[in-house]
């Protein structure tokens, strides 16, 4: 939210801390999907591409390892179903946890971050001008995190999902989507491990506005 786009951590070092998760690129360089240590980035053109380079950075990602998943079969899925019963139900509130789905999605929606060039400008302006793309029908994985509103300076509260086509050919953040049946997992976190770039003299700089945090995050998250 304070501009601080620039990569700070490499692909390789990251991944020594999970096998899956979500993320972007150096300058906010699209929407990064990791699924089983298979890493892709979609751009803003729409375009998907796998990355094996362990050298390019990023600025911001979550990582997890899967283990002690809870299995998932679920029926009308959205946004709205995953926010009140979903959370409701495994008693989400106060805790992280990861979410993983599979299946056939309808009406989807994601957007994809331009990259950026320097001065950064804040993420609440760059998610004004960001490309959106939509499909009717596409069979993909959903991936990503529930974060409770309580930490939510650390991340973005409630979900923050990526969603990566089967065929690696649509990608991006997901702003919305229905399903009629998904199956997958749920893993709910013990512990939630912070990286802070120190070293890095933007970092250390950077101002953020803390009265309006939260809800500059939920407008840039979408």
């Amino acid at each position: 939210m304070a501009g601080n786009l620039g990569g700070t951590i490499s692909l390789g070092d990251l991944m020594q801390h999970g096998s899956c998760g979500i993320g972007t690129f150096d300058g906010l360089d699209g929407e990064v999907v990791i699924l089983d240590n298979e890493v892709y980035q979609a751009d803003s053109t729409g375009a998907v591409h796998h990355v094996t380079d362990d050298q390019v950075t990023l600025p911001f990602a979550s990582v997890h390892q899967p283990a002690d998943l809870t299995a998932l079969s679920l029926d009308r899925v959205d946004f709205a179903a995953l926010n009140q019963d979903f959370v409701a139900r495994h008693e989400l509130t106060n805790v992280f946890a990861a979410l993983r789905l599979h299946g056939t999605v309808e009406d989807i929606t994601v957007r994809v971050a331009p990259k950026q060039g320097r001065p950064y400008p804040s993420l609440l302006e760059v998610a004004k001008g960001q490309p959106t793309f939509h499909r009717d029908r596409v069979s993909g994985t959903i991936i990503g995190y529930f974060a409770p509103a309580i930490f939510g300076t650390v991340t973005a509260a409630g979900w923050h999902l990526h969603f990566l086509s089967d065929d690696r050919q649509f990608a991006g953040h997901l702003l919305s989507f229905s399903a009629p049946h998904l199956t997958g997992d749920l893993q709910v976190f013990d512990q939630l491990d912070q990286h802070f770039p120190v070293a890095d003299a933007e970092f250390r700089r950077g101002k953020v506005d803390a009265a309006r945090l939260q809800e500059q995050i939920a407008q840039a998250e979408g």
